[in-house]
Parts: structure tokens; C-alpha cells; sequence
């Protein structure tokens, strides 16, 4: 049975997971209205991948005897000033998801739910390569300049296909 404190907190995370798909899909929906067809393939499939991660919260809640809760989400922006900005935003999205996930951690520690916090560590490891991953597409920008996105974007998908296999 999950503890109080523990469910409130991963029954918030489900929100912040699903706010997280959503923001994704309005930058993919945003590169994609804008013809960078390869960053809007990779924020489509991070949209995916985050959906994934909601699904995953809310199986655990409900098979350790707690109740997930589905919420209404904020609309996420749908405009943006260019590929440096999304990927700006990306990445500080990603650090208040890593700070989200480091107070579930913490809960757990706090109630002595260790069968919550070695569940939870599987997202700590994924914050970690999620920030790299990103980090490493803002440094790639850094490089490429303002205008001269093209090969950017259509190398974008081998470099998330690069990272995942080194992170394995």
C-alpha cells in the first residue's frame, strides 16, 4: 500500500508528465508547420516517450493500492522564436523535471518507502540522460549558427538514435 505523502506526490508527477507530452507535441507541432521535419520528428517522439513515462506513474500508483488521478493539463505554448529557443526550452524543461523526480525521491526517503524510491531510481537515470541528450543538442546549435539549420535538421533523428545507444 502506497503511502499518502508518496501517492500525492507521483499522482502531481502523472500531471507533469502529461504537461511535458503536451509541450512537446506543440514544438513539433510548431517545427513541423515551419518545415524543420527532422526537430519535429524528434519532439514528437520525445511527446511519445513522456507519454510513456505518465503511463508508467500512473500502472505503478495503481498497482501498489494507491489511485492515479488524471487531471486537467495548462496548454503549453504554441509559438516559438526559433529552434534555439525550443531547445532552450527543452532543456530547462528537462531540469524542473529532474528537480520534480529528486523530490519524489526525497518523500520517499522521508517515509520509508524504499520499494517507491528504488522504482523511482529508473527515472533518475533517465533525467540524467535526458539532460545530456538535450544539453548536447544546444551545444550542437551553438556550433551550427542561426542560419544553417538545414543539415541540423536532418541529422537531428541519427543523433537521438546516437545518444540512446550510447546511453545503453
Amino acid at each position: 500500500m502506497l503511502n499518502k505523502r508518496v501517492e500525492e506526490v507521483l499522482v502531481n508527477q502523472i500531471e507533469k508528465e502529461a504537461y511535458s507530452s503536451n509541450l512537446y507535441l506543440a514544438m513539433a507541432v510548431w517545427a513541423d508547420t515551419n518545415g524543420l521535419d527532422g526537430i519535429s520528428q524528434w519532439l514528437y517522439a520525445q511527446a511519445e516517450e513522456e507519454r510513456l513515462h505518465m503511463m508508467k506513474f500512473i500502472k505503478y500508483v495503481n498497482e501498489r493500492g494507491g489511485k492515479a488521478v488524471i487531471s486537467a493539463i495548462e496548454q503549453p505554448p504554441a509559438e516559438y522564436t526559433g529552434v534555439k529557443h525550443v531547445f532552450a526550452q527543452v532543456l530547462e524543461h528537462e531540469q524542473y523535471v529532474t528537480e520534480l523526480i529528486n523530490t519524489i525521491v526525497g518523500v520517499c526517503l522521508e517515509e520509508k518507502d524504499f520499494t517507491t524510491h528504488n522504482w523511482i531510481q529508473w527515472f533518475v537515470t533517465e533525467q540524467i540522460e535526458e539532460e545530456a541528450s538535450v544539453q548536447s543538442i544546444n551545444d550542437k546549435l551553438r556550433l551550427v549558427g542561426d542560419h544553417n539549420l538545414y543539415m541540423f535538421d536532418r541529422d537531428i533523428m541519427a543523433m537521438r538514435k546516437s545518444m540512446a545507444a550510447s546511453a545503453e
